[in-house]
């Protein structure tokens, strides 16, 4: 297994770094990893060489102005930086686009941790994907937050985010120990998004609705039960708004994983090497039989996970 490095620019002049995990075999299948929300893609690396291991070649990003892409912004400050989620969802498509054309037989997923299973809706090319594989992902409107974080994400709304992003010309979040540093129009953005009950789709319009419409692709979604972020009518919430794509979503409960805990971000740890990462793959390989059913509404199933 290797992994190569590699800057990628795009069509608006954007440059963002990336890594391709390569198996030791010809690869059968691409997945391009799409990452949530302040989280740097070294965080998705054991993960995504595991999976490499499997026979899979791996796509990880980071967003520009974030990550290992910052180093293509001027004096790595993000003072001033212009990017919002369509940029976002632009960058995350060009990787897409990008990995498919250098394997274009091979079928090509998405594994979409929290936003980066929110940003495909957005893609101008949907029919490039083969498949979305959503982990703890929601819609992230703020009355289908988790208990704990409803109760205080009003005051991170209404008062944490305009103060700190005025003063500072971003979103300070790795000084004040939360999400990390954000351009001000990500942060905007995504806050208009939060206070919308349809989240994305109705705080940017009937285009941004009718572009998660256009989606064919069939979606897996795995909720844990124990997220501290987002919860299962939020997963729901986001799932529907690809209306059109066959689509389930799946409630894991930790109680036999070996630290008793998942989390919003527990799946990508390596404790979760003997349990879940092996029933990924086999989420993975569903997707590519047809396992997720056609219809109209995501289907809920409960999942206890269990030691092989």
């Amino acid at each position: 297994m290797e992994t190569e490095r590699r800057d990628l620019t795009g069509e608006d002049g954007s440059v963002i770094t990336l890594r391709v995990f390569e198996p030791s075999a010809q690869a059968q299948v691409t997945v391009v990893i799409g990452g949530a929300m302040g989280v740097p893609q070294g965080y998705y690396a054991p993960y995504a060489q595991w999976l490499a291991q499997q026979g899979y070649r791996v796509w990880t990003f980071d967003y520009r102005g974030h990550g290992d892409s910052l180093a293509h912004v001027p004096r790595r400050s993000l003072r001033g930086f212009k990017a919002d989620l369509f940029d976002w969802a632009r960058d995350y498509e060009t990787v897409v686009l990008t990995a498919r054309r250098e394997l274009p037989a091979r079928p090509l997923y998405l594994l979409g941790h929290s936003l980066g299973a929110q940003l495909p809706g957005l893609f101008h090319h949907p029919d490039q994907v083969d498949g979305l594989f959503s982990i703890a992902a929601g819609s992230g409107y703020w009355r289908e937050n988790a208990p704990q974080l409803r109760r205080r994400v009003l005051f991170f709304w209404h008062v944490m985010v305009p103060l700190a992003t005025r003063v500072c010309g971003y979103f300070p979040g790795r000084r004040l120990g939360m999400v990390g540093n954000l351009p001000a129009g990500v942060i905007h953005q995504w806050r208009r998004w939060c206070m919308h009950p349809r989240y994305s789709a109705g705080a940017e319009g009937q285009d941004v609705a009718q572009r998660y419409g256009r989606v064919r692709f069939p979606l897996l979604a795995w909720s844990f039960s124990d997220d501290e972020l987002m919860t299962l009518r939020g997963t729901h919430s986001l799932i529907n708004l690809y209306s059109a794509a066959p689509r389930q979503v799946l409630t894991i409960h930790p109680v036999e994983v070996p630290s008793r805990r998942i989390g919003h971000f527990g799946f990508f740890r390596e404790v979760m090497h003997p349990t879940l990462w092996p029933r990924s793959l086999a989420a993975l390989q569903s997707l590519a039989a047809g396992a997720v059913p056609p219809g109209t509404q995501a289907v809920a199933t409960t999942v206890h996970t269990m030691q092989p």
